[in-house]
């Protein structure tokens, strides 16, 4: 048996060394994202809801039954209430004989479409004021950091409660009275970032390098502030769900026979006692996808 003994010059080749990659802000988030089983779990409920809303003709067709569709004959019992959960509707049925699964599966279309809408108007106006107001300063600044405040003492539901009233109830008014009341907040948080941001060295750094002040905020400070703009955002979607689903509730949602999870709640409240499943479904359906977002 022979041994290799290793000369001077092999003790001194070192092995190549492994090249460095950085890992970037998403991906950092995203590793911690998957740490967290709770959060996981909440977005797998957020991404279960948005399916069931984009699939919901699929739950008409296979069920064959349309959400307005009103079955008075198998649909209602004898007495004229609504059938209980079976094998023909698998979550009950309405005071109308409608089936309940495919219009809770249509409902989730209109509470996350209002809920992403408005959020982001909501997103783009307060994000735009905010930037505005914290870089530029003086005039700017004191005009609308008055009119948050404004915004932010007004009640606002009573507010869209009158609007609603006057314009009438609909998709779009309902999005843009949110929206109108909503992004004061939004303005605020991104602002007090701003205000910080805009004395850091790399500002300094870009406008010495001839950038504009449009360039500066949008490219080199908007980046900065994403962090609590996208965790406020999380936190409003669900609150513009509930507003929506409220003035529903109280009459000044979708009109009628628009399947709308507050629409739902407030048709079922003189029949919890007879039908529980009426008004448990929808609820079920509204608390699950506020709590997962939050």
């Amino acid at each position: 048996m022979s041994i290799r003994v290793r000369d001077a010059a092999d003790l001194s080749v070192e092995p190549p060394a492994r090249d460095v990659v950085g890992r970037g802000p998403w991906e950092l988030a995203w590793r911690r994202l998957r740490s967290d089983k709770v959060a996981m779990s909440s977005l797998g409920v957020v991404v279960l809801m948005v399916l069931i809303a984009v699939f919901a003709p699929v739950f008409a067709h296979l069920t064959g039954h349309p959400p307005n569709m009103q079955y008075h004959q198998i649909g209602l019992t004898p007495d004229g209430l609504p059938r209980p959960p079976g094998s023909t509707f698998l979550l009950g049925t309405d005071d109308l004989g409608r089936d309940i699964l495919v219009r809770v599966a249509y409902g989730a279309r209109i509470s996350l479409g209002v809920g992403v809408l408005a959020t982001g108007l909501t997103v783009v106006v307060g994000v735009v004021l905010g930037l505005l107001a914290g870089f530029l300063g003086g005039l700017v600044d004191l005009v609308l950091a008055r009119l948050i405040d404004v915004v932010l003492s007004i009640p606002f539901l009573l507010v869209a409660i009158a609007l609603v009233s006057v314009s009438g109830p609909s998709l779009t008014i309902t999005i843009l009275v949110i929206g109108m009341f909503s992004w004061a907040s939004m303005a605020r948080i991104v602002r007090g970032q701003v205000l910080f941001l805009k004395e850091r060295e790399f500002v300094e750094a870009a406008r010495s390098l001839g950038a504009s002040d449009l360039r500066i905020m949008f490219v080199d400070v908007l980046p900065n502030v994403l962090a609590p703009v996208i965790v406020y955002t999380t936190l409003l979607i669900p609150v513009v769900i509930v507003v929506q689903a409220t003035l529903s509730f109280l009459g000044l949602g979708l009109p009628a026979p628009a399947a709308d999870w507050g629409g739902m709640i407030s048709e079922a409240q003189n029949y919890y006692t007879v039908a529980w499943w009426f008004v448990l479904f929808p609820s079920l359906a509204l608390l699950i996808t506020t709590i997962a977002f939050n």
